[in-house]
């Protein structure tokens, strides 16, 4: 382009470089910028897990079992609880285990979110919550929740109620 044809108003202009993906703006050097509190849905285990960005923060979850009902479990509830009750004294800082009025544990995790970030540290912190998973999983099941699927109040999505 020179003087006598100049750039086209998209191709001059530095925000045309950047791109939008969902509530994601994506920068030329891969960062990304965040368009309200954009939200990321993923599995592990047979369980729903989320993403939730807000106000610097990002919140990982799990639904992580459910309490069984004493209709159908009514043995195993005592152990469940006592174990809920040891896990959540356990967890690490920053990391809380809630019973949900569907009788459905939610563990969960805040971080600090710089922006702008970038998706290799979104994708990397949701790895790293899914594997630290696992030993908190372990013991719950082992005490009598019940894990993901069907069993898990809803199919182990927050935020549904058991049928």
């Amino acid at each position: 382009m020179d003087a006598l044809h100049p750039a086209p108003a998209c191709l001059a202009s530095p925000a045309a470089d950047r791109f939008r993906v969902g509530s994601f703006l994506v920068e030329p050097d891969g960062g990304m910028r965040m368009r309200g509190d954009p939200a990321l849905r993923f599995a592990w285990r047979g369980r729903g897990c989320g993403a939730r960005i807000s106000d610097g923060r990002l919140r990982l979850s799990v639904a992580a079992g459910a309490v069984p009902y004493t209709a159908e479990r009514p043995g195993d509830r005592p152990a469940a609880f006592a174990a809920i009750g040891r896990l959540s004294m356990e967890l690490p800082r920053g990391w809380r285990l809630r019973v949900l009025p569907n009788h459905t544990l939610l563990l969960e995790k805040d971080l600090p979110l710089l922006e702008p970030t970038t998706a290799a540290a979104l994708v990397s912190a949701m790895v790293q919550f899914a594997l630290a998973l696992d030993p908190y999983l372990d013991r719950l099941e082992l005490a009598g929740v019940a894990g993901g699927g069907a069993g898990a109040a809803g199919g182990g999505l927050p935020g549904r109620a058991k049928t």
